[in-house]
């Protein structure tokens, strides 16, 4: 058996004056979610939208809504957030002291609850909180800014993250994003990711749906010999 490979297209890299027809864009490619980075100006330098734009859009798509939350204090708007359409809400281990405390509010607003780290964030204690996540976010470059390359030595930390959910037996989604493209995707799914954020390989490719028919062939052997799925891949 194998693990999908899900793909999610982030609109932080494409034509925010054409939002609504960049959404059918990727529906037609046949990606599986819509990736949406929230910056607050403070925890990342750049500064993006908020719940309003996101409902808004929200009419535009049938795709699950992959939240991000890179801001201060996201415990503080969960519910905005997933009140204008989040499916998935992430919060960062680096901006939260009660992290266990707000992945429980995400699931109990009924979305999937998701933890990001950053390139140097380690994995230690991580255990302890995956089995109240529906997928970790492994950031390959530093949050803030579209178009950056890979950080190659984080490619390590997802193969240590994918050794840790298997050996718990959880479900927990791998979930990477920062610099993916043709050339690096597969060595990243080989190291255990599930869930592939692409933003400028995605929008500058001409033939969207051939790389994501490209993707979602590059399915990884399973090494626990079952079919790995996350909480609601497709769906919350």
């Amino acid at each position: 058996m194998s693990r999908p490979v899900l793909v999610a297209p982030s609109i932080l890299s494409a034509d925010f004056a054409r939002l609504g027809e960049e959404l059918q864009v990727i529906s037609r490619s046949g990606a599986d979610w819509v990736h949406l980075d929230v910056m607050d100006g403070h925890f990342v330098p750049n500064l993006t939208f908020g719940p309003p734009l996101i409902a808004q859009i929200r009419r535009h798509s049938a795709l699950p809504f992959d939240v991000h939350l890179m801001i201060e204090r996201p415990q503080d708007w969960l519910k905005a957030y997933r009140d204008a359409g989040a499916d998935r809400l992430t919060i960062h281990l680096e901006a939260c002291r009660h992290v266990q405390r707000h992945l429980v509010q995400i699931r109990e607003l009924g979305a999937a609850a998701g933890l990001c780290l950053n390139p140097q964030t380690p994995l230690a204690g991580l255990e302890y909180v995956l089995p109240d996540c529906d997928h970790v976010l492994v950031m390959t470059v530093n949050p803030g800014f579209g178009g950056q390359s890979l950080l190659e030595p984080v490619v390590g930390k997802i193969a240590d993250l994918r050794r840790m959910i298997d050996g718990l037996g959880l479900p927990t989604l791998i979930e990477v994003d920062g610099g993916i493209d043709r050339g690096n995707a597969q060595r990243i799914l080989a190291a255990g990711a599930d869930v592939l954020v692409m933003g400028s390989a995605f929008f500058r490719e001409q033939e969207k749906q051939a790389l994501v028919d490209h993707l979602h062939a590059a399915a990884i052997p399973n090494k626990r010999g079952k079919p790995h799925a996350g909480r609601s891949a497709r769906s919350p």
